[in-house]
């Protein structure tokens, strides 16, 4: 065998032989892949096969389409049989017209069917208790095994070498970067190595010191004996029931997600361990646990009562805590993943390979991939106990309707802010983030409020009009949030401020005190992060940005440092800093009454005060368009800096508000959220930034801006301000889709439904937005819609 390579692929399942097919055709042709035993012999082997391309989130629905148009072209038993989901509830039904205004955004010809279109596509249900369903004609399913095989001769066509009955023993490393792998057919030195190892990927993660969180799930399935004479069968599912069909010749295969799991080989208190020889195996059936989705396919298949029973398969599935893909390169150089497919990997495979490729070859993928990048898990996933808890909720939830403001419980509470007490002994209603415990409103605060402002439909299952009294006051007095979970990054050094000044589009490396806001951009110029950078020294910088994209946003700062040989210390310091932020007219009397200091320092700019008894970092910077200060202090203080704030803001009628409040003021404000409004696929100009961008110095990204571009982030207020849209709805002008809303919701001082989205058209103009089944009339305006001059926030 080869001593060298560029790079070794690590797993012969379908998501391996994709990732190796997929480099070949950018032209790498030094690749190798290992399989430990066979191609297949890992999860393929024993998947269901449904593709289904609709998903909640966009990247993925577009990664799943080109995977269709990819299995067309392959000899791997596709079928372009359609597929049908069924609503069983009043409710389900709602989500599913949500999900058709979702689709048309990606061009899937998914359509509402009658319960007797339904039957009439798929004769062998029983349309008791149906309320409706939707059918997509493009999905389908294909043979697990033949798709590898598929995809591993193209990969053989183009170049790459195939090594199955190889065993990988470690990972070899140096310098932060991955050197080679150790296998028992001998070593491999390589740049680059891709862990694709499916329910094994956690234990090779482990042999370059990484940590995957994924577990493997029992995940089960039957076969029946032919018991029916038709052909072209639609797959089918109905969540509502826990349970999904495809035909099989003649029988069908029957499966669903029950809600009593069983994880295979983790536990509490350690990784998992999956035997060696577990190549090409299955589990021993569980029938009693089984018994819930087969008394529930009954209900909807009658006949799957008498019909014969083929096989039980019963195989592994290695789930992520979160039901998204880990993808990405890790935090050493050079060693990638793309494992943790929880159960629908084979759907996702083409565009899995794809992104990866692109990865792997140009840097960065070519789509925004953050919700499956492995740097979104913090190190609280470092626990087997915390992986474990949130990866068995999320299997055991899989087909729950996922209702705007839904919230997790397992591993709650872990991270708190110092003034968590305080806030549980006032009434808070916590969300969670990151592992943080983060108030969304306080129940109190709703006491005497009107319930005439609730939106309509999905918008209004978590709202209160405590949200509406917080934003108000924050508005006439004053707002007082806790932001401890920003995460904050010291980026320290000699060569600190000429990363930050290739980093970011903004000049940053400006006076000691001042305060930036600024996007890093990738080399396509999209927005590859969105934060403020504080210069607290001449060799020093804190970056604060979003409390999710922390580890994001660490790994790209360090990822260049890396490229550029910085001489630079970037450091997570969230933990060590508590985040108090005062906003409101009020707020300089409120402030001025605890601090001798004067408060006379000009906006984007921060100041060393004492609050109350405190040593305080004071940033005049907002969020809600209202003038006020960020006020970060060692944690330890924490607890008595807030009660100082609290005791000196009631009397002017402050109010502790929450971040439900906060979305609603910055979405008057027009201020934008990464991951939602901007991302690695929008530019500067795009989003509206453009103000940011200083194109008199070099910077990452410049060469591919474009100061015209064809569409711009736009606001959209509709004619029905109960009307409230979420996400994904779809935008059209003239009838025709030509977007989809970023993000929306209510503002409370306009009195308006807002909505943003990506338009080639300007304000004035008419457009329509779908709501759960609704085309609600909209006009784009100007934006911001408060305080446009932004005189509040000087």
């Amino acid at each position: 065998m080869s001593d060298s390579a560029r790079i070794v692929i690590i797993g012969g399942g379908v998501g391996g032989a994709s990732v190796a097919y997929h480099l070949t055709q950018l032209g790498e042709r030094d690749v190798v892949l290992l399989e430990r035993d066979e191609l297949t012999s890992g999860s393929t082997f024993h998947s269901a096969g449904l593709v289904g391309q609709l998903r909640s989130d966009p990247t993925l629905t577009r990664m799943n389409q080109y995977s269709v148009e990819l299995y067309r072209s392959l000899d791997a038993g596709w079928t372009e049989c359609g597929g049908i989901k069924l609503a069983s509830t009043p409710e389900r039904m709602e989500e599913i017209r949500r999900q058709i205004g979702w689709a048309r955004t990606f061009g899937l010809p998914l359509e509402e069917i009658s319960v007797a279109e339904a039957v009439e596509l798929f004769p062998l249900m029983d349309p008791a208790g149906v309320v409706g369903a939707a059918y997509l004609p493009t999905d389908g399913q294909v043979d697990p095994s033949q798709l590898c095989y598929a995809l591993a001769a193209r990969a053989r066509e183009g170049g790459a070498v195939i090594r199955p009955r190889t065993r990988v023993l470690g990972v070899s490393t140096a310098g932060g970067r991955v050197t080679g792998v150790r296998t028992d057919r001998g070593d491999i030195d390589c740049e680059i190595v891709v862990n694709c190892g499916g329910m094994f990927a956690a234990e090779i993660g482990r042999m370059a010191g990484v940590r995957i969180p994924i577990v493997p799930m029992s995940h089960q399935y039957v076969v029946t004996d032919a018991f029916h004479d038709h052909t072209g069968l639609p797959t089918l599912r109905d969540p509502d029931l826990l349970v999904y069909y495809r035909q099989e010749v003649q029988g069908l295969v029957m499966g669903g997600y029950e809600r009593t799991c069983a994880p295979w080989t983790a536990a509490h208190n350690s990784f998992d361990a999956v035997p060696p020889d577990f190549n090409g195996r299955l589990l021993t059936e569980d029938w009693p646990r089984f018994e819930e989705i087969s008394d529930n396919s009954r209900i909807r298949v009658p006949a799957m009562a008498d019909v014969g029973i083929r096989k039980l398969i019963n195989g592994p599935e290695a789930f992520t805590p979160d039901n998204e893909f880990c993808l990405g390169e890790t935090e050493v150089r050079g060693f990638f993943v793309a494992a943790g497919f929880c159960a629908h990997g084979i759907a996702g495979a083409g565009g899995i390979g794809r992104v990866m490729a692109e990865w792997i070859v140009e840097g960065e993928p070519g789509m925004d991939v953050w919700h499956m990048d492995i740097r979104r898990f913090g190190r609280q996933y470092r626990s087997p106990s915390y992986t474990l808890k949130r990866a068995v909720e999320n299997y055991e939830t899989y087909y729950d309707i996922r209702y705007p403001g839904h919230e997790r419980s397992a591993g709650r509470p872990l991270r708190v802010s110092p003034a968590y007490t305080w806030h549980a002994a006032h009434g808070a209603v916590f969300g969670e983030k990151a592992g943080w415990e983060r108030v969304n409103h306080y129940d109190a605060n709703a006491n005497g409020q009107q319930e005439d402002e609730r939106p309509m439909g999905w918008a209004g299952r978590s709202w209160s009009p405590a949200i509406g009294a917080e934003h108000r006051a924050t508005r006439t007095a004053a707002g007082l949030f806790d932001e401890t979970s920003f995460s904050k990054i010291e980026v320290t050094g000699p060569g600190a401020a000429d990363l930050l000044e290739w980093v970011c589009d903004n000049r940053v490396a400006r006076r000691v005190g001042a305060v930036t806001y600024t996007q890093a951009l990738n080399r396509r110029g999209g927005i590859e992060c969105d934060f403020t950078v504080t210069r607290r020294g001449e060799e020093e910088f804190l970056v604060v940005t979003g409390t999710a994209f922390g580890s994001h946003d660490l790994g790209w700062l360090r990822k260049q440092a890396a490229r550029t040989g910085a001489q630079v210390r970037i450091a997570d310091v969230t933990g060590q800093y508590a985040c108090f932020a005062l906003w409101g007219p009020s707020a300089r009397d409120i402030l001025s009454g605890l601090t001798p200091g004067p408060l006379d320092f000009p906006f984007m700019s921060a100041r060393e005060l004492t609050v109350g008894d405190v040593p305080v970092l004071a940033l005049r910077v907002t969020f809600v368009g209202e003038a006020g200060w960020e006020l970060y202090c060692s944690s330890e203080y924490g607890a008595a800096l807030w009660r100082a704030l609290w005791a000196a803001g009631e009397p002017y009628g402050m109010v502790a508000g929450g971040y439900r409040a906060i979305d609603s003021l910055r979405l008057e404000k027009g201020y934008r959220v990464w991951g939602a409004d901007i991302g690695p696929e929008t530019t500067p100009y795009e989003a509206g930034l453009g103000f940011c961008v200083k194109m008199d110095k070099d910077f990452l990204g410049k060469d591919a801006l474009d100061p015209s571009p064809e569409r711009r982030l736009r606001c959209v207020t509709l004619r029905d301000p109960r009307a409230v849209a979420l996400g994904n709805e779809p935008v059209r002008v003239d009838g025709q889709v030509v977007a989809r809303v970023t993000s929306g919701g209510y503002g409370y001082t306009v009195r308006e439904s807002i909505a943003y989205a990506y338009l080639p058209v300007g304000p004035g103009t008419k457009v329509e937005i779908e709501i759960e089944g609704a085309w609600v009339a909209g006009t784009v305006v100007e934006d911001p819609l408060y305080d446009p001059a932004g005189a509040r926030v000087r």
